[in-house]
């Protein structure tokens, strides 16, 4: 279980990645570099992850680079600047295919990775308005609900694109979810 802290050099297992060594340690995660996918971060909360060697960790676990790392992403997170939301490990490097009906057009495939970034933008730029509404003082409460509640609609649409998402945190959330 990954209830323990691992030190570098620690070998491990994980169902995602396979077999694989701890090759750094940041703050919330271990960089790990997996034998059949290369470098991966994982969480350290992650309880998929199975020792198969363990190595003691050093004693000086947070370096100040840890440290303001950290503490950019409390400011980050309180300044209203979106974070990094991560896209479904299934879906990374896949494409979409558009096709048209009339199979003489030409198809348009998109790498899913830009598509995500775009629905994850569109997300944050709606949580802004969601923000900038709420603070408005030329709008009454009433109009402010009736807003609301139309940003409510528009997020269950996009609930179908919620497939996409690695965490369900990120999740996109209508009325009917809440």
């Amino acid at each position: 279980m990954a209830k323990d802290l691992y030190g570098i050099g620690s070998r491990i297992s994980h169902p995602d990645f396979g077999k694989g060594v701890v090759t750094g340690i940041n703050s919330l995660t271990y960089s790990v570099t997996f034998i059949d996918s290369g470098e991966e971060e994982i969480a350290k909360n992650d309880d998929r992850i199975m020792i198969i060697e363990r190595i003691d960790p050093d004693h000086d676990q947070v370096s100040l680079w840890d440290v303001e790392q950290s503490l950019l992403g409390i400011l980050k997170k309180w300044a209203g600047e979106p974070g990094l939301v991560p896209l479904g490990q299934k879906w990374r490097k896949g494409t979409i295919l558009m096709q048209p009906f009339d199979r003489s057009l030409k198809p348009k495939e998109v790498p899913i990775d830009d598509f995500f970034h775009k629905i994850v933008m569109l997300r944050d730029r709606l949580r802004v308005m969601e923000q900038k509404i709420n603070a408005s003082k030329g709008l009454e409460e009433d109009e402010k609900v009736e807003l609301q509640q139309y940003i409510t609609r528009i997020y269950g649409t996009l609930t179908t694109f919620n497939v996409l998402f690695d965490d369900r945190d990120h999740y996109f959330v209508g009325s009917s979810s809440k």
